[in-house]
């Protein structure tokens, strides 16, 4: 239990050290590009080379200077709090290319950055590079993940199945001590409890592992893709990789209606493959899933083609491990 203790803290601190940070006016709100509907980042890790997209980041630094050099002279901030401010105010020409960016690049910016996101920063570019394409970058880089964790995975599938083949046998035993309430009936029903996962080889904890490799890896690469422009500055076929669906819909591009589609399509498979609880927990799980899946499908509208991409390649991937996993089982 101990350990259960220090991992999840060590993971809760890497969490918290980092996180992608939205480009705000001086007004407060979110500075998006009106032509592809993304919101900027104001944490970018290299020099974007849109023309626009750079304008873009030029003159909210210009304003929001302007605003302190007001706020100074109205003696509404020191001169301390002013100096402060504009020190932290993002000036794009002091990042790299993307092209020259390394993992060294900024320096040491907390655990969670150095750690996760400057080397997947660092992989996609190079990824990218090597592909001439960084559409394709963001397949190869998830599937490569994917099939690294895959045995971890495969693992903890085969354990979720057997806890299902357990649940008849469980049952008994919960129904057995069902109006017991007292210490030696408790002690006795967990120690039947035990010989039974004994018996079959399982793990009852094991089914959390990927959640702890896979929350911190799916925030690390979204946050590595949401920060990398030139990500956004490349095409897919024939989807821009920074228009969200809805941005192109209202402009008349109803072939980017097939995105939130095939979100919904794979989200619904992968969330019914993993589905291995009966009774009253399925039908509480049924639910559960169902809102989730109305969340993400309504969200991806708002989200650009990349991140779109990876959410799609990555739940087709989780598609396609159960169906092996379970044809190597029968």
């Amino acid at each position: 239990m101990k350990n259960k203790k220090i991992i999840i803290l060590l993971i809760t601190i890497l969490l918290l050290t980092g996180c992608t940070k939205q480009l705000k006016d001086v007004d407060g709100k979110i500075v998006k590009n009106e032509e592809t509907g993304q919101t900027l980042p104001s944490n970018i890790m290299c020099q974007p080379t849109d023309k626009d997209i750079k304008k873009l980041y030029e003159d909210t630094k210009k304003a929001q200077e302007e605003k302190l050099a007001k706020d100074l002279k109205k003696e509404k901030i020191t001169e301390k709090e002013y100096d402060k401010k504009i020190n932290n105010l993002l000036d794009i020409n002091d990042l790299p290319k993307c092209s020259e960016f390394k993992i060294t690049s900024g320096g040491y910016e907390g655990l969670w950055n150095t750690i996760f996101i400057k080397p997947l920063t660092w992989f996609l570019i190079k990824l990218g590079s090597l592909l001439k394409n960084y559409g394709l970058a963001i397949i190869f880089a998830t599937l490569l993940i994917r099939l690294l964790l895959y045995p971890i995975t495969r693992k903890t599938l085969k354990q979720s199945e057997m806890m299902q083949k357990l649940q008849p046998e469980m049952k008994k035993i919960e129904n057995k001590y069902k109006d017991k309430n007292d210490q030696q009936s408790m002690t006795m029903k967990s120690q039947e409890m035990m010989a039974l996962y004994k018996k079959y080889n399982v793990n009852p904890m094991s089914g959390c592992l990927f959640s702890f490799l896979q929350i911190p890896l799916f925030f690390a690469f979204y946050e590595a893709l949401y920060r990398l422009p030139v990500l956004f500055e490349d095409n897919f076929l024939f989807f821009n990789m920074a228009t969200t669906p809805m941005a192109a819909l209202s402009k008349g591009h109803y072939y980017y209606l097939i995105l939130p589609v095939l979100v919904l399509v794979v989200t619904f498979f992968s969330f019914k493959a993993n589905k291995n609880q009966t009774g009253d927990q399925a039908k509480q799980m049924k639910t559960m899933m169902n809102v989730m899946l109305v969340i993400i499908v309504f969200t991806s509208f708002q989200m650009s083609t990349a991140i779109i991409l990876y959410w799609i390649t990555n739940s087709g991937f989780t598609i396609l491990q159960n169906l092996i996993v379970k044809r190597s089982k029968k």
